[in-house]
């Protein structure tokens, strides 16, 4: 196991640049998930980790060892890619003992490693089937324990689910987490989900344009996001962003006013007439209540675009009266609401979020999850 650390790297193709001033430094042991949109230079940072790709510029350390000019090979890494990489005409057994062989382990020692791996991943029974006979959920069973038998100091994962099923994908995720406690190794793992990175990580790096927008653990990303783009990135469904306009003590939203307490007030200091973004989460609106309007909350009335059944809820997407203002949120599964109708929500006031409109950094963030 090591730690690794990535000083000021960048990777430039011609005029393009796919990642630029990544600073980051991972400890011994513990679980990054590397997170982003399409493009975002995830894939690429974890390409250079593993010297599948150069860098343009910076440095790259593995434990203690500067790695940039040591090939793939030997810096003691193993990676597991989207599309498993299994050999076809090797045995699942063959597969997992690759790597030991190539290091010329003892015959041994090697069938002593391949069996823990197997026994540990519940595939000791597939040991003598070639990958065409396996589903996509075991040929990733069989990726994953070729990269553990070797031992590396650093395990590198490329959207490793994304090929499942989803109850696949939630089952192999949970036997991910249960994995790195059991090897301790030290883990970096690139997706585009933001469940997977919500529920996986120790630490979250939060990634766009071949930037980084934020680093931190799960739920303070969530409760605290440094930007819009990391506000609406993380939560499913993703957060409600409308425009709005201060005005003596209130913003307002399509000519209705919404008061907010001195805290804000405090915090951004606003002017008459300044324009902020205003963020809740679908989560934090509900359909009004004479009871609910009486504890801090502010009424809307929205028209009903789509109700999606989710199964114990239903997420219904809406646009404020008379404008392309969008606001989603969630309801019990028994509601009866339909496309078309006008229905009354109420907004948590003490669950807002406040986004400077031209450089979409928060201003002004909840702390009441």
């Amino acid at each position: 196991m090591a730690k690794v650390k990535l000083q000021n790297i960048a990777r430039k193709f011609g005029n393009v640049t796919a990642i630029e001033n990544i600073t980051l430094e991972i400890p011994n042991g513990e679980f990054w998930v590397l997170v982003g949109p399409s493009g975002c230079g995830k894939s690429t940072i974890l390409r250079a980790i593993a010297g599948l790709e150069s860098i343009t510029e910076g440095e790259i350390y593995i434990g203690n060892t500067l790695v940039n000019h040591i090939p793939a090979r030997q810096r003691d890494v193993a990676m597991v890619f989207q599309n498993y990489a299994l050999y076809p005409h090797l045995t699942v057994a063959e597969n997992l003992a690759f790597g030991l062989r190539m290091r010329r382990e003892a015959k041994a020692e090697i069938n002593q490693k391949v069996q823990t791996v197997a026994r540990s991943l519940n595939i000791e029974h597939l040991l003598k089937r070639k990958p065409k006979q396996l589903s996509g959920g075991q040929q990733q069973r069989v990726a994953l324990g070729r990269a553990i038998a070797r031992v590396p100091q650093v395990f590198l994962l490329d959207e490793p689910l994304s090929n499942l099923d989803a109850q696949l994908r939630d089952d192999t995720r949970t036997e991910l987490k249960q994995l790195h406690h059991q090897v301790g190794i030290t883990t970096i793992y690139v997706t585009h989900d933001q469940t997977e990175a919500m529920t996986l990580a120790d630490r979250i790096v939060v990634l766009k344009d071949g930037n980084i927008q934020q680093i931190g653990n799960p739920q303070t990303i969530y409760a605290q996001p440094a930007n819009r783009m990391v506000a609406t990135f993380l939560g499913n469904p993703p957060m409600n962003i409308l425009p709005v306009t201060y005005l003596n003590g209130s913003f307002v939203i399509n000519n209705q006013f919404l008061p907010i307490n001195s805290e804000i007030e405090q915090r951004l200091h606003p002017i008459q007439g300044q324009n902020f973004d205003l963020g809740i989460r679908p989560e934090d609106i509900q359909l009004a209540t004479s009871e609910l309007n009486q504890k801090g909350y502010y009424t809307i009335t929205v028209e009903i675009n789509i109700v999606e059944p989710l199964g114990r809820e239903i997420l219904v997407k809406s646009k404020l009266l008379d404008t392309n203002i969008n606001l989603d949120f969630l309801v019990a599964a028994d509601w009866q609401g339909k496309q078309g109708d006008r229905v009354t929500v109420q907004l948590d006031l003490k669950r807002l979020f406040i986004f400077d409109v031209s450089s979409g950094k928060t201003l002004f963030a909840s702390f009441a999850y």
